[in-house]
């Protein structure tokens, strides 16, 4: 397989260089944190550069460019990102998984009047957005969700709660799946909707995790009125709607998001290794040669889901070994942080905690990489099942 780039791609990839590092905020160090979401700072930064991005016509560069894009091909957003990595640049705040989760939903799924009303606002950072999908026994079963939408003439009411709902208090608007008609099997009967976050009988209640971060939320629903013009696709479609959001979740987002962090953390690992001493240890070089391979191999299985995407334009199954290797991969990294890191670890929190919070931060985080978007457990079952042809029991 041929891995070069055509002399247009790195034309394409040096103009988006040249442009990231022209526009980089001046208030952003590439040693910062990918998310802060409740660093006020961290929010103002990540939306200005969201409405920057925007301007100049990088927000969604794969989109057609009658919605905002540029019609980029599968491999110039690849070269993209890798720009945005090499010059530190902030992660867009909208693509915390918005524009390829419910962006691409309204793309293929959404009205003119969806689109024309949606998309301008979530490309510009005008409109922050969190999706509600997960409930406190709904999870790995998503099916067995008990959100309700019941139809009264020109609006669905909406009753129930969500739980690891990310940014759900910074969000304006949410893409909720919700069952709206109860007599059927309960694949059957579920529908997307769109809800303003802003709307009489939403409450939000942010959830303390062990990183001291409240990055996720539950959300309450207490007759809550939504337009029935805010469905997407048809009543009952939301099964089919939010599997190819999870897709997506799955598949580009880590391809072009999470590697980026990944790479990021082994290149600061490896660096604090060398200049502390701790690469002196051959048990450490042993698992960091071992991480780079691991590192190495996610890329490659990255470049499996962009071929995956040249051919078809969409995500498929492969998209769940993704899933798998990018947050186990990433979680035995965090484990040879630590390691590296040693005593200075525990100043996690304190103020003189200096270059290692990023590290002991991470190595916290990475647990729930294996549970978002699909645990490992129902990601091994898609592969048994989808991929290798295994019986189901």
């Amino acid at each position: 397989m041929d891995f070069s780039f055509s002399d247009r791609e790195r034309a394409f990839a040096a103009e988006a260089r040249e442009w990231l590092e022209a526009h980089l905020p001046a208030a952003w160090r590439k040693d910062h944190l990918w998310t802060r979401s409740e660093d006020p700072l961290w929010c103002a930064i990540a939306r200005d550069w969201q409405a920057l991005l925007h301007e100049g016509g990088w927000a969604a560069i794969s989109w057609p460019v009658a919605d905002g894009g540029r019609g980029a091909s599968v491999i110039e957003r690849w070269l993209f990102e890798e720009q945005l990595d090499r010059v530190g640049a902030p992660r867009p705040i909208a693509s915390s998984g918005a524009v390829d989760l419910i962006g691409s939903a309204l793309l293929r799924h959404g009205t003119e009047a969806q689109r024309q009303r949606f998309l301008g606002p979530l490309l510009s950072g005008g409109d922050l957005w969190c999706q509600g999908f997960s409930e406190p026994g709904a999870g790995s079963d998503l099916a067995a969700l008990r959100t309700r939408a019941e139809r009264r003439g020109d609006v669905f009411v909406v009753n129930g709660q969500k739980v690891w709902t990310s940014h759900g208090d910074l969000a304006d608007w949410c893409f909720l799946l919700c069952r709206t008609e109860a007599d059927r099997p309960k694949h059957k009967g579920i529908s997307l909707l769109l809800v303003d976050m802003r709307s009489p009988g939403v409450t939000v209640r942010p959830l303390v995790q062990m990183t001291g971060e409240a990055e996720f939320c539950e959300v309450f629903f207490d007759n809550v009125e939504v337009p029935v013009a805010h469905l997407v696709g048809e009543s009952g479609m939301g099964w089919q709607i939010a599997m190819g959001i999870l897709a997506h979740e799955r598949g580009p987002v880590w391809t072009f998001t999470f590697q980026r962090k990944i790479r990021r953390s082994f290149e600061r690992v490896a660096r604090l290794a060398r200049d502390g001493g701790a690469a002196q240890d051959g048990r450490i070089r042993q698992r960091l040669a071992q991480s780079y391979i691991e590192v190495q191999i996610l890329k490659y299985i990255g470049y499996r889901s962009l071929t995956r995407l040249l051919r078809t334009g969409h995500p498929g199954v492969e998209s769940s070994l993704e899933k798998i290797a990018g947050s186990e991969t990433d979680g035995r990294l965090q484990d040879v942080a630590m390691e590296v890191l040693g005593a200075y670890g525990n100043l996690y929190g304190d103020e003189r905690e200096g270059a290692g919070a990023e590290i002991a931060r991470d190595y916290l985080y990475a647990r729930s990489e294996t549970i978002m978007g699909g645990t490992s457990e129902i990601q091994r079952n898609v592969i048994a099942q989808r991929i290798l042809g295994l019986p189901r029991d």
